[in-house]
Formats: C-alpha cells, sequence, structure tokens
C-alpha cells in the first residue's frame, strides 16, 4: 500500500473531494508555471471531468445540498467548462489563475463545511 493510499482510507468523502480539487489546481498552476502544454491539456481534461461530476452529483433530486448551494455549485461548474473550452484556441494566464482559484476556494469550503 502507498502512502497516498493510507492517506486517502483516512480521508471522509468532503476530504477526499477536496484534495482532487487541489490536486487539479496544483497540475493546472504547475503546468502554466513550466509552459508544458501536453500537461496542462491533461490538467484541464481532469479539471473538467472533476466539474462534470460535481454538477451530476449536485443535479441530483436526492441531493440534501440546499437549493442554493447546489445552483452555485452548478454554475461554476459551468463556468469551469466554458473556460476550459474558451482555451481551446490557446491559453490564458488569468483564466488559468481562475480555474485554479475556484478549485482551491471550493476545496477550502468543503473542509471549513466539515469543520463546523
Amino acid at each position: 500500500m502507498t502512502f497516498m493510499s493510507n492517506i486517502k482510507t483516512e480521508m471522509s468523502l468532503l476530504e477526499e473531494d477536496a484534495f482532487a480539487l487541489t490536486q487539479a489546481a496544483l497540475e493546472i498552476s504547475q503546468a502554466q508555471e513550466a509552459n508544458d502544454e501536453k500537461r496542462l491539456a491533461a490538467a484541464l481534461d481532469y479539471n473538467l471531468q472533476l466539474w462534470v461530476g460535481i454538477r451530476t452529483l449536485v443535479e441530483r433530486d436526492e441531493n440534501p445540498l440546499p437549493a442554493e448551494v447546489k445552483e452555485n455549485l452548478s454554475r461554476l461548474s459551468h463556468f469551469v467548462a466554458h473556460k476550459t473550452f474558451e482555451m481551446q484556441d490557446g491559453s490564458n494566464d488569468k483564466t488559468l489563475e481562475a480555474l485554479a482559484n475556484t478549485n482551491l476556494q471550493i476545496a477550502e469550503g468543503l473542509l471549513e463545511g466539515k469543520r463546523a
């Protein structure tokens, strides 16, 4: 069993979600800093997959989140998708930073919600 496997088995679902969003943000930032277009494309694809998953979960009728939270997460998911597809014509530093910051802020919110 690897170190990461040990960490993952001890994390709650919210912590796993926060971790995944943080990892995606870091990968976007590192690919941007390295000016590695192939790595950046993979990072953006992974991030988009995370947000499609988030949207799918929050739009389920049985999701217990308050309607306002569900709506905000759904809107953020659409924002991420829109910005990701916009970058097909070339990456934009401000957009990449916005995507990474969105992930970090949501991850922080998930962890704060868990503590509350």
